[in-house]
């Protein structure tokens, strides 16, 4: 038995794609815990300056990596493409979330994020050389948005247009929005560096671009006394940023962008468990059916896309 299993590891080991799949495998981990993280965080840092903070120090951590590595910076176009790029996915997606966890729970963030596939799905379609939305496409978009009104209306009927939950809802599809379409440009435009350098760029990319809000933040804070939010900044940057972010990029780089999207499945799972643990959170039969609904939805986008 130990022999069959060794050399089934081995087997598992010398697979072509083994480390691109690793990768996907820590971001769906990883990514998953950043939404506890980032509300911890959050009770010390206002949304700006834990942003800046985080990519800054991500950045700077793994420029220095770069350098000792040996990996060369991607240069020219390249490198203010790559800049652009890490603007989109990092600063406009994870800044979305940062600033809608003040108002929505982190399990309910990480439910609404499982709909970017609808956004990579629209967006490819929309870009030169897409093809256009089909009919099952649209009906797995429409069974998804089912499940979001499972969410928001009933706290519409309770709490007006005063409520957060539709608030955090258009707020987190913009950071998809962002996000993905910062992901298909970057598939779609090869860039000649280690995918650990290009990771490098885009943190501080992202970090630049929140200088200026944090600096601005009317309520900007900065509480370095809670050892809970330093620690929770330390793990964003390390396990959020340096191995989840540089994961992620890997795995779009060797693996079909419908592929690399499977871990908004996994994230929101994770999120929930989470919230539910630490900050107990809400997580009924209403949560769950709405999960249900819009797996389903992301499902079928998924089943039909991937056969373009």
């Amino acid at each position: 038995m130990a022999r069959a299993g060794a050399s089934y590891a081995e087997r598992l080991r010398n697979h072509p794609e083994f480390k691109a799949y690793a990768a996907l495998a820590s971001v769906c981990v990883f990514w998953g815990t950043t939404y506890l993280a980032i509300r911890i965080a959050l009770e010390a840092f206002s949304p700006a300056v834990l942003v800046s903070l985080r990519f800054w120090l991500a950045g700077l951590v793994m420029l220095g990596l770069v350098r000792a590595l040996g990996h060369v910076l991607p240069r020219g176009r390249d490198l203010w493409s790559t800049a652009l790029f890490g603007a989109l996915i990092l600063g406009g997606g994870n800044g979305a979330l940062v600033y809608s966890e003040r108002i929505i729970p982190s399990s309910l963030a990480a439910l609404f994020i499982t709909l970017s596939p609808f956004w990579f799905a629209a967006i490819e379609a929309a870009v030169p050389g897409g093809e256009p939305l089909r009919a099952p496409v649209l009906g797995g978009i429409l069974c998804g948005f089912a499940g979001v009104a499972l969410l928001i209306v009933p706290d519409l009927w309770q709490q007006g247009v005063s409520g957060s939950v539709w608030k955090g809802f258009l707020l987190l599809q913009c950071g998809s929005v962002s996000w993905v379409l910062g992901s298909v440009l970057q598939k779609r435009r090869a860039v000649q560096a280690h995918p650990f350098a290009v990771g490098a760029v885009q943190q501080l990319a992202a970090g630049i671009v929140f200088t200026v809000p944090a600096l601005m933040e009317t309520d900007a804070r900065a509480d370095w006394s809670s050892p809970q939010g330093v620690w929770a900044v330390v793990y964003l940057v390390t396990f959020g940023s340096i191995i989840g972010f540089s994961s992620y990029i890997y795995a779009l780089e060797k693996l079909p962008v419908a592929m690399v999207s499977l871990y908004t499945y996994i994230n929101p799972v994770v999120a929930a468990a989470l919230g539910w643990l630490v900050y107990r959170e809400p997580f009924g039969r209403v949560e769950l059916a709405a999960m249900s609904v819009i797996f389903t939805g992301v499902w079928i986008v998924k089943r039909f896309s991937a056969r373009r």
